[in-house]
């Protein structure tokens, strides 16, 4: 089902680091358009390799960069991680600090090279609780990628899906109230149009690490018709050659979208 994609090609340059299966690409009518990835694991893996929390982050951070560059060089359209949660805020300051600062590294450090391949990068969710820094940081990201045409990267960061949901409601609300639109008018599509990931299709495929089988309060309006991919692999081992296989996985998929199947 794999077939190796010719050497040289334009990325070859900049995907120093790529291991041997993302040099594959499926067969793009078989391809998840729009792929979201809850990067769990991070903290257990730490644990059991005996090292601090900070390091198992930090490898997390390692093991985003090779899969946002084996999705791009398998032409997947859109990449969603979860960064950073609304409820992450409840953990210890001394943690909670440690990944924002990441963050804040892994933008200064990697967006230059993510430029150069031709990633479009884009926040979500809610920014009242950034410093002035960080939410500089995600503003040159977005601005110096904004006009890149290959893969499109957000990061959820500071979100939460009913959080995003209910400003979209509110969003709508206000536009009612002001006779922008009428009640009756909103339909699916211009609620779509007010999240956050407004313009990008729906989510196809939806993977989470680590074991645990539930879906954090990620995506739900957007994930309606996923397909769920669950691996107890931790996040910072999760290896581009496993991320191609939830690809092949959900190629070898049924989707129905609430109808019935050729079979019936």
């Amino acid at each position: 089902m794999w077939r190796k994609i010719f050497g040289g090609g334009k990325n070859a340059s900049v995907l120093s680091e790529r291991t041997d299966p993302s040099d594959f690409m499926l067969d793009r009518t078989s391809m998840p358009r729009h792929v979201a990835i809850v990067m769990d694991g991070n903290g257990r893996w730490a644990k059991a390799q005996g090292r601090s929390r900070s390091a198992g982050h930090e490898a997390g951070a390692h093991t985003l960069k090779r899969i946002v560059r084996a999705a791009s060089d398998m032409g997947i359209e859109v990449l969603t991680v979860y960064a950073f949660s609304t409820e992450n805020w409840k953990r210890p300051k001394i943690e909670v600090d440690f990944l924002l600062n990441l963050f804040d590294s892994f933008l200064t450090k990697e967006i230059a090279e993510m430029h150069a391949e031709n990633v479009r990068i884009s926040f979500i969710g809610r920014r009242d609780r950034f410093t002035d820094r960080f939410l500089r940081r995600m503003q040159e990201a977005e601005e110096r990628t904004a006009d890149n045409t290959g893969i499109h990267f957000n990061l959820a960061a500071n979100y939460g899906s009913q959080d995003e949901i209910l400003r979209a409601a509110r969003t709508l609300a206000e536009r009612a109230a002001a006779g922008e639109i009428t009640a009756e008018e909103i339909d699916e599509e211009i609620f779509s149009h007010a999240l956050d990931t407004a313009g990008d299709p729906p989510v196809d495929l939806f993977i989470r690490t680590s074991g645990d089988l539930r879906l954090s309060n990620f995506l739900l309006w957007q994930s309606a018709y996923a397909e769920l991919y669950f691996t107890d692999t931790y996040w910072p081992d999760f290896t581009p050659e496993e991320f191609a296989r939830a690809i092949e996985d959900f190629a070898g998929r049924s989707r129905r979208f609430g109808g019935l199947s050729a079979e019936g």
